[in-house]
């Protein structure tokens, strides 16, 4: 919840750029209601992504209403239709809806060419949706990527090698976002491909937030949402999951890097980064910015 400080005081101005604050004018007449927030999931293993998710909103101390979402043009079947059907909407349920945000899941499938992907065309009608009826959304991995290529023609490249492990990002631009953060922000990273950092930068409506010497160009925003190629919503045990899961396919897959310590043992050393990332992306981003009547 912010903080309710006089307009007048020094250090309103001091704290306005980089604080949740609020002054006593607006504080009086301020109206609250739970903010809605969609979460567009792509991911095969839907009650695993639900729960690194949910787990991190669970942090603010706002009140966050979900609705979970799901393509209705392809099914997966890594997820009991049961729980699709009692927890999930399609598109068509909430086309009349608005919401003050929306959250994009990543999906396995950077091999595939976007227009190649079975629900492409399902994905690109929800993000133009997203664009007019969400105040802010927050699109992660291959959400990032598909949302880059759909409204800035950011390409997607494959990468030489699997980027996999826990990588370090340091901050390029200041954006209220990364308040907080510390200086050297560790994000895992679980991806075949990347984008094409050279039309990233020469984009005026893209603003480059988080970089890192082995990951690249690692999260940037637009003039109202977020893009961030990696996964800091994952749990502690995640990478591990995937590694051993790709060893028991017999796939070639080294292992995750800056991940495990001397004993083998997985390391969880960006949950802090994580809730503050979402923390942040609630209270700036959306509780601010949003209107009290959703129209």
């Amino acid at each position: 919840m912010p903080l309710v400080i006089s307009e007048e005081i020094p250090a309103f101005k001091l704290l306005k750029e980089h604080a949740f604050i609020m002054g006593c004018n607006r504080a009086k007449t301020q109206d609250i209601r739970p903010l809605e927030v969609l979460i567009f999931n792509l991911m095969p293993t839907k009650i695993q992504t639900e729960n690194q998710i949910l787990s991190l909103l669970a942090n603010s101390p706002l009140q966050v209403n979900i609705t979970l979402l799901s393509t209705s043009s392809y099914i997966g079947k890594n997820t009991p239709k049961s729980h699709l059907d009692r927890f999930y909407v399609n598109f068509s349920e909430i086309q009349g809806k608005k919401f003050d945000g929306a959250i994009v899941t990543g999906a396995p499938i950077e091999h595939l060419e976007f227009k190649s992907v079975k629900y492409w065309g399902e994905l690109v009608l929800i993000m133009e949706f997203l664009k007019t009826h969400c105040t802010s959304t927050l699109y992660l991995c291959w959400g990032a990527m598909a949302g880059l290529y759909h409204f800035h023609n950011i390409q997607k490249i494959a990468l030489d090698s699997k980027l996999f492990g826990v990588f370090e990002h340091f901050c390029v631009q200041q954006d209220l976002i990364l308040n907080g953060l510390d200086e050297l922000i560790r994000i895992p990273h679980s991806r075949h491909s990347g984008i094409n950092e050279k039309q990233a930068r020469e984009n005026q409506h893209l603003k480059i937030l988080l970089e890192g010497k082995e990951s690249g160009i690692t999260a940037l925003k637009d003039e109202k949402d977020f893009f961030i190629l990696g996964h800091p919503e994952y749990s502690k045990d995640t990478l591990d999951l995937e590694y051993k899961r790709d060893l028991q396919k017999g796939l070639e897959i080294a292992k995750p890097k800056n991940y495990y310590n001397a004993e083998s043992k997985p390391v969880f050393s960006w949950r802090s980064s994580a809730s503050v990332l979402f923390a942040n992306w609630l209270n700036f981003s959306v509780y601010q910015d949003t209107p009290f009547i959703l129209q």
